[in-house]
């Protein structure tokens, strides 16, 4: 049984804080300092080049990853991590398409995250080859997937409601028909349990800011079906995914298995407190983490409904149907968030009218919860967002 009172120790949470947005940048844990100054201060101070053999920066981006397979249910060394979502994005569907050259219609939904959308439509016209995105409601995917599909590409939790996809599912009604299937987890890996093998998806990607607390910039992940991994061919050949980068051959001949997705140089003391970070999932059953998830989410509704009626929900109301997050729509969402957060209870705002709050069993409690949603009943039904400084709008919402 996981302890929550035991990992909520584990991070660094100002006093007087309710932080509900773990969902977009989780907080820092305790540990994520020390390992920072480590890199800092032993490593790259006394070791300077030498830290990437004596310190192994060099094998970071695999023992991350197999680390963050624990979380999604992939096996050891089909996951890699560096560079952004984005890039991980491109990767994945440049060598999706390629798995699948005859067909030209990649299957998406209005709930994916817009980057995924914006870097399939720039690299299906780059290909210049026919290509088209399909872009449906959440709802209607099963029903668009047929044989002219060649991939099906959702993040399988809807940034904006939380709605949750189902992932067997449709990856199997996708598999029937001939298509590719890669899922989006930024919103899933920590938050949910997920089981990628028994999926047999071909492709996952991820990031790891947010419910893995691996810090602003963290680095991304992708997932290879291990059958794969050796066979799919790396749009984006960069020199660490070569097979032999110090040989510094002018050819490219990509790397064994899910090496050959690396791509930049990776980013040492950002990998090293994401090491870090991970490390307050020892001993945490996934399982544990999404009933009491649940347990979070639902109180949160309750409160927020018997105390006003001026806010709708806009996730699912039924818990298995959505991720671990619960938006609410109000006409003036953007000022009520801002007013919130000025009493210390720190959500966020997505256009046109979503509040948005995430809860991390990690370190949220039901004493969190009720604050908050009294907090937030009392702004929304008295008026008090409805001053200058809360309708201003800041650059990040």
């Amino acid at each position: 049984m996981t302890d929550f009172t035991k990992t909520r120790q584990q991070f660094h949470l100002p006093e007087g804080l309710i932080y509900l947005d773990g969902n977009s940048l989780g907080p820092m844990p305790v540990c994520a300092q020390a390992a920072a100054k480590r890199v800092i201060a032993e490593e790259w101070s006394k070791m300077l080049i030498g830290g990437w053999n004596k310190a192994g920066w060099m094998h970071l981006p695999m023992q991350l990853g197999d680390r963050i397979g624990r979380l999604i249910g992939a096996p050891a060394g089909s996951v890699v991590t560096g560079d952004t979502l984005s890039i991980k994005v491109y990767q994945a569907l440049a060598s999706a398409l390629e798995l699948n050259p005859d067909r030209k219609t990649v299957l998406s939904d209005n709930g994916n995250f817009p980057t995924d959308l914006y870097m399939a439509d720039g690299l299906l016209k780059s290909l210049n080859g026919g290509h088209q995105l399909k872009v449906v409601d959440p709802e209607a995917v099963e029903s668009h997937i047929d044989e002219t599909i060649a991939v099906v590409m959702l993040t399988e939790v809807d940034y904006r409601s939380g709605r949750l996809h189902d992932m067997a599912a449709i990856t199997g009604k996708a598999h029937s028909a001939g298509a590719v299937m890669i899922w989006d987890l930024a919103h899933s890996a920590g938050a949910l349990p997920v089981d990628l093998a028994a999926s047999n998806a071909e492709f996952a990607i991820g990031c790891t800011y947010k419910y893995l607390n691996g810090g602003p910039g963290a680095p991304a992940f992708i997932y290879v079906r291990p059958d794969l991994a050796d066979k799919v061919r790396p749009a984006l050949s960069g020199w660490l995914g070569h097979e032999a980068p110090f040989a510094f051959d002018l050819d490219y001949r990509p790397g064994a298995g899910v090496e050959r997705m690396r791509v930049g140089t990776p980013p040492v003391i950002q990998m090293a407190v994401l090491d870090a970070a991970l490390g307050v999932w020892d001993g945490v059953d996934m399982a544990d983490i999404r009933t009491r998830s649940i347990e979070l989410s639902q109180r949160f509704i309750e409160l927020v409904e018997a105390g006003t009626d001026k806010a709708q929900l806009a996730s699912p109301r039924d818990p298995a149907a959505r991720g671990s997050q619960v938006s609410f729509r109000f006409a003036e969402g953007y000022a009520a968030m801002q007013a919130l957060i000025a009493q210390n209870v720190v959500g966020d705002f997505r256009a046109p009218d979503i509040m948005r709050f995430g809860f991390c069993p990690l370190y949220n409690t039901l004493e969190d919860v009720a604050q908050a949603a009294g907090i937030l009943c009392e702004i929304i039904e008295t008026g008090s967002w409805d001053k200058p400084e809360f309708r201003k709008r800041q650059a990040v919402t």
